[in-house]
């Protein structure tokens, strides 16, 4: 069955639409707003369909938005090894599902507490609420982190630790606004750039050399 609205937007849109019928009730001139919120989030909880072709030793991107940045780090907290991260930025207008780059098996699920800076500062990765998942492949490591913004207050992972998971697979989402950040091997080639506009589940972003 296809999933037009992730569920989690549901109770928002049930809520907005009540007060809607409540304002063209008794309050019709302030009917708009509520009216206005109701149709914002079916639009950012809309969760379509994406088509991968050829998938094999590619990686994919686990969210939509514009990628930030690239860069090679020393990741010590999680992987313990140089890794390749990827930042994308999701603004308030694109689909905000987070979708599993590779297929694998999750290892670990790490949830940090932190603050709420916006999710565009370099900061951010550091500083704000994240959930981090890491997946046992093929390649070896590769970890996701998702990372709350300004806005966004709420992260939502489906996926536990033993779980295996497959390439374009729905996991989460981060609501309202948000950044999502994927760390590979250093044997990715990598086939995006900053500034390019990538989409979750179908975006190639880099592909995994033997």
């Amino acid at each position: 069955m296809k999933n037009y609205i992730a569920r989690e937007g549901l109770p928002f849109i049930l809520l907005f639409t009540l007060l809607s019928i409540i304002c063209l009730y008794f309050f019709y001139n302030l009917a708009i707003i509520p009216l206005l919120l109701t149709f914002f989030c079916i639009y950012f909880f809309r969760d379509p369909e994406r088509v991968l072709t050829d998938t094999k030793d590619m990686i994919v991107s686990p969210a939509d938005g514009k990628i930030m940045s690239i860069e090679e780090i020393n990741e010590q907290k999680y992987l313990n090894k140089k890794v390749i991260k990827v930042s994308i930025f999701l603004s308030v207008f694109d689909v905000h599902i987070n979708r599993i780059p590779i297929d694998g098996k999750v290892l670990t699920v790490h949830n940090v507490g932190g603050i709420f800076l916006p999710a565009y500062k370099k900061d951010a990765s550091d500083k704000n609420v994240r959930t981090y998942i890491i997946l046992e492949t093929n390649w070896g490591k590769v970890m996701v982190a998702q990372i709350t913004g300004l806005i966004a207050r709420r992260i939502v992972c489906r996926v536990k630790p033993g779980d295996n998971v497959f390439i374009g697979d729905r996991y989460g989402l981060i609501k309202f606004g948000s950044c999502t950040e994927i760390y590979m091997p250093l044997e990715a080639e990598i086939l995006v750039k900053p500034g390019d506009k990538v989409r979750g589940g179908e975006s190639i972003i880099a592909k995994l050399r033997n």
